[in-house]
């Protein structure tokens, strides 16, 4: 089996980082609203900004609390895949960001 930890890109610019075992079915329920007192429900529409696999659901989890404590820029350049600033941002330590 494999679990993904994605970054869904909300309508107000927010970022929100979650994990699953079903990416389709996770992402279908975010924009539909089917938890509808949840981050994104008030947040549409969402679009998948960033996805990465992994083979366990403990490795996935703590990959989604590594990125959850990351700053909206750092969220940025990893989305961009620009690596050298993501190690630059690392090296100044990551501000909390705006969301999770």
């Amino acid at each position: 089996m494999v679990f993904h930890v994605y970054i869904l890109r909300c309508g107000d610019g927010s970022y929100y980082v979650g994990h699953t075992e079903d990416l389709a079915h996770r992402l279908a329920e975010h924009r539909d609203g089917t938890f509808a007192g949840g981050y994104t429900a008030a947040r549409q529409p969402v679009e998948l900004a960033y996805d990465c696999e992994f083979a366990t659901r403990d490795d996935a989890f703590r990959r989604e609390r590594q990125f959850k404590g990351w700053s909206h820029a750092k969220k940025e350049a990893l989305i961009r895949g620009d690596w050298a600033q993501v190690r630059q941002l690392a090296r100044r330590g990551s501000r909390p960001s705006r969301s999770s």
